[in-house]
């Protein structure tokens, strides 16, 4: 027995990454997992990883999951993303907002179609796919809401700036998204409290090795000493997911201060109170 048996999953960027790795860890609890993406088979995209694959793996270690090709850059596609979910499983229990689009791109090189593109899949879509959750959440009095942010949400701070700063040139639309993010986490967590709703936000502590991070050079692999292992994001996630409201809703934290907090990392690292740089303003609150 799991601790999410019987309940209905939505982790968007299933394919591959984080995404991934939750999906399956949420299965291996019981849960029902609707995992959704645009790539469905390998050989879809550059990257390695897919739907197919993904829930493969799961139906394979006796687990429940079902792939969804959508793409939530449109109202229509996370529109279609529930209706299947609620075909193959019903009303959803748990939202994990994963999927991230990023191009690293200075503000002066960066083309508006792109632009706006981005702010749909990492701003738009998990405000409509919390709101579609809510319809399912509100009436039953209880839910989880999980949004995935990134240490690009600090920002480098006012200068003069170092060659360390110049090093995040092409990170501010994607760090604005994410400091959004937070923003919207603890709004419509405060929003939610009434209606037995939890909504909280989780980013890495350090880079994780994922096909998206290793093809920008932010880790070469997986044994990069620079980041962390991918677990430990899906176990965060897992906390959220499954503790008591009145412990997590409205938290905005980090991978290994999250674990610490809990009892399941001894000696956190990268960013958190205990690590070696501090966090949003958001996490402080």
């Amino acid at each position: 027995m799991g601790k999410l048996d019987g309940k209905n999953v939505i982790v968007t960027g299933a394919s591959r990454g984080i995404g991934r790795e939750i999906a399956k860890l949420f299965a291996s609890e019981g849960g029902n997992i609707i995992c959704a993406a645009r790539t469905l088979n390998e050989g879809d995209h550059q990257f390695e990883g897919s739907l197919s694959s993904t829930v493969a793996e799961i139906k394979s270690s006796g687990g429940h999951a079902i792939a969804s090709a959508v793409n939530i850059s449109q109202e229509e596609e996370c529109v279609r993303l529930f209706e299947e979910a609620h075909s193959a499983f019903g009303e959803i229990d748990i939202l994990v907002n994963n999927a991230a689009l990023t191009y690293f791109v200075p503000i002066k090189d960066y083309v508006i179609r792109r632009w706006k593109r981005s702010w749909d899949v990492n701003v738009h879509a998990p405000f409509i796919l919390s709101q579609l959750a809510l319809m399912d959440m509100i009436p039953r009095k209880s839910g989880s809401i999980i949004n995935i942010s990134s240490g690009a949400a600090i920002g480098p701070g006012r200068g003069p700036y170092d060659d360390e700063a110049s090093r995040m040139i092409g990170n501010t639309c994607y760090g604005a998204e994410k400091a959004a993010i937070e923003r919207f986490t603890q709004g419509l967590a405060a929003e939610v409290y009434s209606d037995g709703i939890s909504v909280s936000c989780v980013s890495p502590s350090l880079v994780v090795a994922t096909p998206g991070t290793v093809f920008h050079n932010l880790v070469s692999d997986a044994n990069d000493t620079r980041g962390e292992p991918i677990s430990y994001m899906a176990k965060s996630v897992y906390i959220l997911a499954t503790e008591p409201q009145e412990k997590i809703t409205g938290k905005v934290t980090y991978s290994q201060e999250l674990l610490n907090e809990f009892g399941l990392l001894d000696d956190p690292s990268g960013i958190g109170p205990k690590g070696s740089r501090q966090g949003t303003g958001y996490s402080m609150i």
